[in-house]
């Protein structure tokens, strides 16, 4: 195992960024919410294969399945595969962005390696679990520290666009007049990294919340660690949704459990990477939230019953598998969906929603596809070309909505049901539809 390993992280160095690294960085391979289980495929010699999303091994990670008609296969890097459909993209060469947080704190982020001693990685035996996961919180003095990028390991794509910087400094002190922080937890789409929702995280970071990403490793496609280790995704064959989402509920755990670590003066990151100052004195355990989109959104209700410390969950458009979706859960949920997916299309759904007894919201964003509730969604329509991706592959799987419009409902709706769940700011925006926001309907 340990040889395949090697020869798997020499691949991913030689493969070109105009596939597997793109692909991975971005997280375009997000499991289409209405996909049937299926088995997952081992790497093949190809820059990475697909789980739920139906491909057969050795295909390019589709952008999304639902978004393509039947037998096709379009990946990110379908355009270096295909020079004249590529030649008939635009490229835009610059750097793409992100919107600006809203919320009236500065941002602050740091990448910390935690491993967890009691427990062996489900996917390499004889190797005990590991996990890079970002903190994002507010924070003061930002201008004497850097701005951080993206945590991927390509920062540059076809075209000479470059991903985006994000509004976090790397290292900046907590603002400490933001006083004990509420903690979210984040968790991507299938093969998706942590980066891949930085839009609505650092958003959330802006409003006073600490915000936890998290990659799962072996699940994630590619996993950057210290010194550039890389951990790429080593499912075995068969591998099911409902096993991948049981080990993302334990991870959970873990980041909860290291974040209460740091509460009582400790540091867990395995480098012992300073901390930000103020850090220890910001950090509870006693609100806790967690919410993801697709996959990472299929796990929230698993994570809460794995931890009564998740106060309240929100599923972003993401399926579920396994036993969640039978289990009695009392504390608040909110399914955020994108226009065709809903309990009338997605059993799981209509199951879980049977079994939800706190309070419970079914938000549908009208004219959004799957990929509307990540990066994608803002980040393909400025450089489509340096994705590979076609109009008509773009507005399926990111439907009509504007992005910036799609990105600014998002984060007051999230905002508003963790505000009420960990902050007690109860909004009437949940209440009921609102002519400032028309393009949420409430699914009753």
């Amino acid at each position: 195992m340990k040889h395949a390993r090697r020869r798997q992280s020499r691949l991913r160095t030689r493969v070109a960024g105009t596939t597997g690294l793109l692909t991975l960085a971005l997280g375009a391979g997000v499991v289409p919410a209405t996909a049937a289980e299926k088995a997952t495929s081992a790497p093949t010699t190809t820059a990475a294969s697909v789980d739920d999303a139906g491909q057969a091994p050795g295909q390019l990670v589709a952008l999304d399945d639902a978004a393509q008609a039947p037998g096709q296969a379009v990946g990110l890097g379908d355009a270096a595969q295909h020079p004249r459909r590529a030649a008939s993209l635009k490229v835009a060469p610059g750097q793409l962005t992100l919107p600006a947080p809203t919320g009236r704190h500065r941002v602050g982020t740091v990448d910390l390696h935690l491993r967890d001693p009691k427990r062996m990685d489900p996917w390499v035996p004889g190797q005990q679990r590991e996990l890079m996961v970002s903190l994002w919180y507010p924070a003061t003095h930002t201008s004497r520290f850097p701005a951080a990028l993206l945590p991927n390991s390509q920062q540059v794509l076809p075209g000479g666009v470059t991903l985006p910087t994000t509004a976090g400094h790397t290292g900046a002190p907590v603002e400490h007049k933001a006083g004990k922080l509420p903690v979210l937890l984040y968790s991507p789409g299938g093969r998706g990294n942590r980066a891949t929702g930085t839009a609505l995280v650092q958003d959330l970071a802006s409003r006073g919340y600490l915000v936890i990403t998290m990659d799962h490793t072996h699940d994630t496609g590619d996993v950057v660690f210290p010194g550039g280790r890389h951990e790429v995704s080593l499912l075995p064959p068969g591998t099911k949704s409902r096993d991948l989402i049981d080990v993302r509920a334990a991870d959970a755990h873990f980041v909860i459990d290291q974040l209460a670590e740091i509460a009582r003066g400790h540091n867990p990151d395995v480098e012992h990477k300073p901390l930000p100052h103020g850090l220890t004195q910001a950090v509870s355990t006693q609100h806790v939230g967690m919410f993801g989109a697709s996959l990472g959104g299929g796990s929230v209700a698993a994570a809460m019953h794995a931890d009564s410390r998740i106060d309240a969950g929100a599923n972003l458009d993401g399926q579920l598998f396994g036993a969640s979706e039978h289990q009695r859960l009392d504390r608040p949920y909110m399914l955020f969906s994108s226009e065709h997916h809903n309990r009338n299309t997605d059993g799981s759904w209509a199951r879980l929603w049977e079994n939800l007894h706190g309070e419970r919201l079914d938000l549908k964003l009208h004219g959004s596809g799957h990929n509307s509730f990540v990066d994608n969604q803002v980040l393909f329509p400025q450089a489509p070309g340096a994705f590979g991706i076609t109009p008509e592959v773009m507005q399926q799987a990111l439907g009509t909505i504007d992005p910036n419009r799609s990105i600014e409902v998002q984060r007051t709706y999230v905002a508003a049901f963790f505000d009420k769940h960990l902050r007690h700011q109860h909004s009437d925006l949940l209440d009921g539809p609102s002519r400032h926001f028309p393009e949420i309907a409430f699914v009753r």
